[in-house]
């Protein structure tokens, strides 16, 4: 569990309640946990969610407004794990208020930039003290991505880059595109799946078909480009 979540003798109280009741009415338990996924605007983090969620690519997507919620079930080894991506909006001006939401009891951060555009490569640092401004502790795994893959002629931040960024912060990094069908996006959740299964306990037993409503609010719709 993240340094940001507290109160653990009362919320190990409730999930045994849930636990229990789910049980009680025949639900499968399943493990949840919370990635998380930041970065600028329009580098493509809602396509990626999407894609993964989804296994399809949107032609046209709405610019996050707070935080957008999307969620999948898997099955690793015999158990159902329910992977909850949280997507938030880049722009200060649509974050903020939600900004303390977002990093509550967080499993996983996936950082997301464009390789055609450096600026949003830069704005990284930025990103990963923020997330230690939220308590965010080293302990919690954390992947590099770097989207827009198939824009090859645009490509402004060159892979050697980016590795040895990532080298520094001690996170493995995967370049792809959420345009192109099986190009890494399937294995970067998967990944901090299969890692958050060995090393995290269960937070959260749910109804399988359960959802979340958070994203509201007028909304403008743009070509994704990822």
């Amino acid at each position: 569990m993240s340094a940001g979540s507290g109160g653990d003798g009362g919320l190990e109280s409730s999930l045994e309640a849930s636990i229990s009741s789910s049980c009680s009415f025949g639900v499968t338990r399943a493990r949840i946990f919370k990635i998380i996924v930041i970065g600028d605007s329009n580098v493509g983090k809602t396509c990626l969610t999407y894609r993964f969620c989804t296994s399809c690519f949107p032609e046209r997507t709405e610019a996050t407004i707070g935080v957008d919620f999307r969620e999948r079930t898997v099955d690793i080894d015999g158990e159902r794990i329910k992977i909850q991506l949280w997507d938030t909006a880049g722009q200060e001006r649509f974050r903020k208020s939600m900004v303390h939401h977002y990093y509550r009891n967080v499993h996983a951060v996936v950082f997301v930039y464009d390789i055609t555009n450096m600026a949003s490569f830069q704005s990284l640092p930025a990103w990963i003290e923020e997330c230690k401004q939220h308590l965010i502790s080293n302990d919690v795994p954390r992947i590099l991505v770097g989207n827009k893959c198939d824009l090859l002629a645009c490509i402004q931040v060159p892979t050697d880059m980016a590795q040895k960024f990532a080298d520094s912060h001690s996170m493995p990094m995967f370049e792809t595109s959420a345009k192109r069908t099986n190009d890494h996006v399937e294995a970067i959740f998967m990944t901090l799946a299969h890692k958050l299964k060995s090393h995290k306990p269960l937070i959260l037993s749910q109804p399988p078909d359960s959802t979340v409503e958070l994203n509201s609010g007028p909304k403008t719709l743009f070509p994704c480009g990822c």
